[in-house]
């Protein structure tokens, strides 16, 4: 009774196999914990410079003005590169002699719908590991907990007299790679939850971003190629 059962002293005696299995959830659990703090920090990120940007759009600056400021930005917003990319097409499109209004707006939201499907992706991007960190690692500390219980009884079936005493440090072993599974999993549920959340916020924002900048170049797309009035 008085064997240590400290989580260190639990693992040490573990089979090879469970040792396999609570190394690679913690090597896991540490990855995505990386995702999870890279991902607080670009999306926090990401929120404070559309703000920014909107804060500068609705300013009343001229558009050509805008797009001549925004174009020399290396790392803006992705309101910024929406608005740059219909900018451009729009501007393109005046330039190769193209007047018809639904040419022109048709182009520009083109644009900026594929420049919206771009950031949507970046945004997005390692969301996927989190959800498959928060499904499989249950199932990768239950294995370990199976094959570690298995193990245990085959060292108990040596024995002529089995106690409590005798049991519990196998089976307390086997549960270990469970609580690790656990461990890995629910952080990066709650991760992928939250992150999951905030985008679909930042991809209305973009969407309504598009939708009112497609209506300010309709109202100028009849106006000679020099005016960008509001």
């Amino acid at each position: 009774m008085n064997q240590d059962l400290s989580i260190i002293s639990l693992i040490a005696h573990a089979s090879l196999t469970v040792q396999l299995v609570i190394a690679a959830l913690l090597l896991v659990s540490l990855a995505s914990w990386s995702v999870i703090f890279s991902k607080l920090i670009a999306l926090g990120r990401i929120k404070a410079r559309n703000e920014s940007f909107e804060h500068e759009f609705w300013s009343g600056k001229n558009l050509n003005d805008l797009f001549n400021s925004v174009s020399n930005r290396t790392d803006g917003a992705p309101l910024e590169r929406i608005f740059a990319s219909g900018m451009r097409e729009f501007l393109k499109l005046r330039e190769k002699r193209v007047t018809e209004p639904n040419g022109l707006l048709d182009g520009a939201r083109r644009a900026m719908r594929a420049s919206y499907q771009r950031e949507l992706d970046a945004m997005e991007s390692h969301l996927s590991f989190l959800a498959s960190v928060g499904s499989v690692s249950p199932y990768v500390g239950l294995f370990g907990t199976i094959w570690g219980i298995m193990h245990a009884f085959v060292g108990l079936s040596n024995l002529t007299q089995v106690t409590l005493a005798t049991v519990a440090p196998g089976i307390a072993e086997a549960l270990v790679a469970t609580a690790i599974g656990l461990f890995a999993a629910i952080p990066a549920v709650l991760a992928y939850n939250r992150f999951a959340r905030q985008i679909d916020r930042n991809a209305i924002t973009l969407e309504t971003f598009i939708e009112e900048f497609s209506n300010i170049l309709q109202r100028n797309a009849g106006q000679p190629a020099p005016a960008a009035a509001r």
